[in-house]
């Protein structure tokens, strides 16, 4: 039977603490509740197992978890024992911990969005708007639901992106691969014929002094490489760095189309998810904005908002900033007028979303042949230096 620590208050206010047996977390509050006592803290002891390898917390794990709570409050589960529901499921450890915690602040009085924010769980911004709109409104479930079906929106786009990449990363490395091979067991087989008298065409040059070079400093250009591959992870730690990163992306010609749907696919479902948990257009349009990874639709976004702020309906401000697509601009003309919004930036995440799919392949279709053509280039190189060599070799007269 697990073992609980509790902090409990008596009716003059002193705290207590303590360590109980139960089945449960509701029998520890039962049984504590008497007397006058009221439980404030309640935590499952830790097991004096051994501590084993732990995995990282993922974004399927906190998009299974929340989706469970929200599942449960929709059944008209109470939001204290939903809580209590889940820090008792077969989850991550961190989610386990996390739930102990929001079910504490919630047995101290905090509200629901103060429990989420002390639990210290990696969960986006707007769900955190969400469910404070959700209590304001009454309707938490709801709010919770929508909060996350975005995230498993970005986990499927992240998703996406990251199967695109894989085959050229794929190809990368197995060039890399073949490249070492050739210089660690291939060319130090002709390396000496530099140091003869025989005329060697330039390409051959370059590729054996290139070889010779590397292995002769093999421990400094291992070290330089693992230099430069810690900075490149340094940088990217940095926003500014990794903000640069996207925007010089952004600037390419099929990539900056990309990442312009995509961003406008997630811009438009924050908001049908902020507008229809009754969060106000200026709201819902800042947050939104926040979502947006190339900072030059990010101020484009920004400055229809201030005109938005001035005054001007949605639909005008996004087209004066050119913003959309003509198709767009009407689908958010007919929601203002038909006091549907919500359903009509659902509809425009849902046209985005396809547009960007579709640019995706055909951008894979682009990177596929490019990246075989320039590794089997590179590959051809140093191959066709190495052949000269045996050639000039070969024709040397006796």
């Amino acid at each position: 039977m697990p073992q609980y620590d509790y902090e409990i208050v008596n009716g003059e206010g002193e705290l207590t603490k303590g360590q109980i047996e139960a089945a449960s977390p509701v029998e520890v509050a039962r049984r504590l509740g008497r007397d006058g006592q009221t439980l404030v803290g309640l935590t499952e002891t830790p097991s004096t197992t051994l501590p084993t390898l732990r995995r990282r917390l993922r974004t399927v794990d906190l998009v299974i978890a929340f989706r469970e709570l929200a599942t449960l409050l929709s059944s008209g589960v109470s939001l204290g024992d939903a809580v209590i529901s889940q820090s008792k499921g077969s989850y991550h450890p961190e989610l386990v911990a996390a739930f102990n915690e929001i079910s504490r602040e919630l047995m101290r009085g905090t509200n629901f969005l103060g429990a989420l924010r002390a639990s210290k769980l990696p969960l986006p911004d707007h769900l955190f708007h969400l469910v404070e709109a959700g209590e304001l409104s009454g309707h938490l479930a709801d709010s919770l639901t929508r909060a996350v079906e975005q995230m498993e929106y970005d986990r499927h786009v992240a998703a996406e992106l990251r199967s695109a990449l894989t085959y050229p990363a794929i190809l990368v490395v197995s060039c890399a691969a073949a490249v070492l091979a050739v210089f660690l067991f291939v060319v130090p087989e002709f390396v000496h014929l530099l140091e003869e008298d025989i005329e060697l065409p330039l390409i051959s040059q370059l590729v054996l002094g290139a070889g010779a070079s590397f292995n002769d400093n093999r421990l400094l250009v291992g070290a330089i490489l693992v230099a430069v591959a810690f900075s490149v992870v340094a940088l990217f730690r940095n926003p500014n760095v990794r903000q640069r990163f996207v925007d010089a992306l952004a600037r390419l010609p099929l990539l900056g189309q990309w990442y312009s749907e995509t961003d406008t696919a997630k811009w438009a479902m924050v908001m049908s998810a902020m507008l229809a948990s009754r969060v106000e257009l200026v709201g819902a349009l800042t947050l939104a904005s926040r979502g947006v990874r190339v900072s030059r639709r990010r101020a484009m976004l920004d400055r229809a908002l201030a005109a938005v702020r001035g005054g001007q309906p949605l639909s005008a401000a996004l087209e004066k900033e050119d913003a959309l697509t003509a198709t767009g601009y009407n689908l958010i003309r007919v929601g203002e007028q038909s006091g549907q919004l919500p359903e009509m930036m659902r509809s425009l995440a849902t046209l985005y979303e396809e547009n960007s799919s579709r640019r995706m392949k055909r951008v894979l279709t682009l990177i596929e042949p490019v990246a075989i053509l320039c590794i089997g280039a590179f590959i051809g190189i140093i191959f066709i230096g190495v052949i000269l060599a045996i050639t000039a070799v070969n024709n040397v007269p006796l």
